[in-house]
């Protein structure tokens, strides 16, 4: 029997790709993000949400005076200060109805020092439960080299 034979077998058909589930709610953008940093510690260090993708939170922090410490170097405190808010931005966006996550600990750890450009942020989610919720957040410099590694853990409280 050839394949173009139409008594011959069909061949098993390919599995279909599993579909990627939105953890964050739809309502939600980068510019609501963004407008809702306005006033904040975010504003001044120029931290920047850039993309909202289907399980983690991205954004951006200028490395220059605003975010050096006295030796030159990107200050641990605005990464750890990038860490919080993109892991508990990414956390809120998937709270339900009536709650709202609030930081209970991070920890840094910085592995290569910046003195200038740019560095990207990226939360994604480790553990997202119905009390807690805990999330990695990956710094890196513009080449994509490991600057800092964050661990976030939130409570999930009744909103006030």
């Amino acid at each position: 029997m050839s394949a173009s034979d139409p008594t011959s077998p069909a061949a098993p058909a390919a599995p279909e790709a599993p579909a990627v589930r939105r953890l964050f709610r739809d309502t939600d953008s980068v510019d609501d993000l963004n407008r809702l940093a306005r006033n904040t510690a975010m504003e001044p260090l120029g931290i920047v949400f850039t993309e909202i993708g289907p399980d983690y939170v991205r954004g951006t922090m200028p490395v220059d005076a605003r975010t050096h410490q006295p030796y030159g170097l990107l200050h641990g405190g605005a990464s750890a200060l990038l860490a919080e808010t993109l892991g508990s931005s990414a956390a809120n966006l998937c709270c339900a109805k009536g709650k709202v996550c609030v930081g209970i600990e991070i920890n840094a750890n910085h592995v290569r020092g910046v003195r200038s450009g740019t560095v990207v942020g990226t939360a994604r989610p480790i553990h997202v439960g119905a009390s807690t919720q805990v999330w990695d957040i990956r710094i890196e410099d513009e080449a994509g080299r490991l600057v800092c590694v964050s661990r976030l853990t939130l409570a999930v409280v009744p909103k006030v």
